[in-house]
């Protein structure tokens, strides 16, 4: 049998993994870096015996990179975070990796999304910034990774990828990936084309109890979902002079999803049990493009200039129509939803040395972010009318909204280097913002907001750094959460309401952080501690009428959420296996807030008891051949979710990914993956109250339902020229 994975791992025995892999290190010698570089450099040549395909297997040879690509500390998200390609506007932080000291202009486009589509033979060096500096586009993250590329007057490099997956139910979905690298002169580019298979074939079974313990029925679910992304990107700069420099970036993506689902629901009340057949057909048509650009001029004493420009549209429409297969396949459910979510940000800011020991920043971002969107539900019934545009069917739902944010900024970024050993960065943002909302509802509202960040850092030896921040955040609204929308995980749960008063979240983050490296890049350790102090977290609210139940999502109350983490990477080069990387990561939280139906403090909505990960990576470089497996879970317990008339409790098994990787004929790179051999099940426990809410109503039923999408099992070849 394959072990189980949730149950053999206690807390307490992975953070006693990850403090053993850095106990064998803890006396190795410092590395010789100079006081005044917290900057840590590796050369192409040092990735050479790894035979790398793109900058994005180059890093995976790092020790620690997962720390650099955690964003803005290790904890980050969460509620009253505005991390993500979610964040208002552009924002000061956002994706941490820079290509040649420069933030790609986007928010899905941006310089993560490059690292598998830039050749690793176009690469000088990579180096991981732990400091703070004015010369940076991107602020207030833990690390930066900065992707130096080759300088010549004519370069040129082609990768190419073609793939296949096969899934459990023994469907073969092909896919491949190409992109161009190079330089003409003065010009740089990156063109990239991918399609990748994202097929998902699950299975699924949930149990019915009434709550006098008598069994109620049972369904058997079977689902399809035939996606298939289709990604074009580009990214071009022009130096017009060495103080000139221009870029442009676009993507356009395509992500339709097309399904169906079968379900047998089984009554084992009925006398004899009876099955009936239900099938569901989904059409959805998802469609994103973004285009971005910015120009920067630098003055000749060094004060530098720029202006971007960001533009974006992701249009989603999506059809769901329910068929009574025992009735000849009648049509008995019609549910559709439009969403198109428009995007447009400007932004100038001008930088200037105030003295050889501090610099400031200071500029201006307007963004305008609108929701267009319209819910149709169309249910069979033996009375109304019945319209084509509800698909046959009787038209109980026909709502359409538009909400619109208009949102100015004002921002001064300050920056300090006191000493050689220590840093400190400070940020100021001021905001103002109106949300108007026209359609089934008519509101408008204005916002304010004051949003201080202090980043202190501390490099107490060229290998130990501590960093500390204390920062006000605030999130980004879902604007679909102000309107109508479906629910697709209840199939007794049509659409929920929408809340035309909702507001933002705000946080107040502490986070104290501490990182040791090992000499000869051998390994890092970092540590982490975080509180967040919550206002006007978002989850579930009573907006019943009264003729029904119901709820939306809304502000709550103010709540807490706090906790830490630990990341070890290490390669066992003290045991003479210099090839062989671990990794390991624990973090655990907790948090509360006052539940606005039971009147009782708990935790926040799916927050859980904390995750983990670990894994290893083994590169038999005198073979050509690595090959390594990574496992990532939540702990069990704490992931409820807590609606009107109903409480959920999600758990879910390790994703578990296993790897072997050869440089074979042709110079080609052969490589096979198996995802979740070990047929990882995703369950859930729904507790369904009548006559009332889960405080003041009854129980009625539980449904335990458990579901897998199976082993997948993929190969893939690529090649350079």
């Amino acid at each position: 049998m394959f072990p189980n994975w949730k149950t053999n791992h206690s807390p307490a025995s992975i953070i006693t993994l990850a403090l053993a892999m850095s106990s064998f290190c803890l006396h190795a010698q410092e590395p010789p870096v100079g006081n005044d570089d917290s900057t840590v450099t590796y050369s192409a040549a040092y990735f050479n015996q790894y035979e790398p395909y793109s900058v994005s297997d180059m890093l995976d040879r790092i020790p620690g990179i997962n720390i650099a690509r955690g964003g803005n500390f290790n904890n980050s998200g969460g509620p009253g975070s505005s991390g993500g390609s979610e964040r208002r506007g552009l924002g000061l932080g956002g994706d941490q990796v820079l290509i040649n000291g420069r933030r790609i202009t986007g928010k899905e486009n941006e310089g993560n999304s490059q690292l598998t589509r830039i050749p690793a033979n176009q690469v000088e060096r990579i180096e991981i910034i732990r400091g703070t500096s004015g010369d940076l586009d991107v602020r207030g993250g833990s690390q930066i990774i900065n992707i130096v590329l080759l300088e010549a007057e004519s370069r040129l490099s082609f990768n190419y990828e073609v793939n296949a997956d096969h899934n459990h139910d023994g469907e073969i979905k092909p896919g491949a990936k190409f992109s161009a690298s190079g330089q003409q002169g003065n010009l740089d580019y990156l063109v990239s084309f991918e399609s990748e298979p994202r097929y998902e074939y699950r299975k699924g079974f949930e149990t019915s109890t009434l709550a006098d313990g008598l069994a109620n029925d049972s369904v058997e679910r079977k689902q399809i979902t035939d996606q298939q992304p289709t990604t074009f990107s580009t990214n071009l700069g022009y130096q017009f002079t060495t103080n000139d420099i221009v870029h442009f970036n676009a993507q356009y993506q395509q992500t339709d999803a097309p399904g169906d689902e079968r379900r047998a629901i089984t009554s084992l009340l009925a006398n004899p049990v009876a099955t009936e057949f239900e099938k569901d057909k989904i059409d959805n048509d998802s469609d994103f493009w973004e285009i971005g650009g910015d120009y920067e001029h630098t003055f000749s004493n060094g004060n530098r200039w720029k202006n971007l420009f960001i533009i974006n549209q992701n249009k989603d429409n999506r059809l769901r129509e329910r068929f009574d297969i025992d009735r000849s396949n009648t049509k008995d459910l019609f549910l559709e939803t439009f969403n198109r979510y428009e995007e447009k940000i400007l932004r100038s800011s001008y930088a200037m040395n105030l003295n050889p020991i501090q610099d400031i920043e200071f500029g201006i971002e307007h963004a305008q972010t609108t929701l267009d969107s319209t819910l149709k539900l169309g249910l069979e019934t033996a009375t109304g009318p019945i319209a084509d545009a509800f698909g046959g069917l009787t038209q109980i739902t026909n709502s359409n909204a538009t909400v619109e944010e208009v949102r100015y900024e004002a921002f001064a970024v300050h920056n300090w280097q006191i000493n050689d050993r220590m840093s400190l960065e400070s940020t100021l943002i001021f905001e103002e913002s109106t949300i108007k909302q026209t359609g089934d509802v008519r509101k408008e509202r204005d916002f304010d907001f004051i949003r201080p960040k202090v980043d202190y850092r501390f490099d107490i030896t060229p290998s130990f750094q501590l960093r500390a921040t204390i920062e006000k955040d605030v999130a980004q609204l879902s604007f679909n959460d102000f309107t109508a929308n479906t629910n697709d995980s209840d199939d007794d749960q049509d659409a929920i309401a929408g809340n035309p008063d909702i507001k933002q979240e705000q946080s107040w983050r502490y986070d104290l952080n501490l990182e040791y490296r090992f000499s000869d890049s051998n390994g890092v350790l970092n540590i982490n501690l975080f509180y967040h102090d919550l206002e006007d977290i978002i989850e579930k609210i009573d907006v019943s009428s009264d003729k029904k139940i119901l709820s939306a999502n809304g502000n709550i109350s103010d709540g807490k959420r706090y906790g830490g983490s630990i990341d070890a990477s290490l390669r066992l080069a003290s045991f003479n296996f210099p090839q062989i990387l671990l990794t390991s990561r624990i973090e655990l939280e907790q948090g509360n807030v006052r539940d606005p139906f039971l009147g009782i403090n708990r935790r926040l909505q799916r927050q859980g008891r904390g995750s983990y990960r670990y894994g290893i990576r083994h590169d038999l470089t005198s073979r050509s051949i690595n090959y390594g497996i990574n496992v990532s879970g939540s702990f069990e317990g704490g992931q409820f979710l807590y609606d009107i008339d109903k409480i959920e409790d999600f758990d879910m098994d390790d994703f578990v990914i296993a790897f072997l990787e050869i440089q074979g004929w042709g110079g080609l790179t052969y490589r096979f993956e198996a995802y979740n051999f070990h047929e990882q099940e995703r369950c859930r426990i729904r507790s369904r109250y009548i006559q009332g809410t889960i405080a003041s109503g009854v129980l009625n039923e539980i449904e335990n339902s458990c579901s897998h999408a199976g082993e997948k099992y993929a190969i893939k070849i690529r090649g350079t020229f």
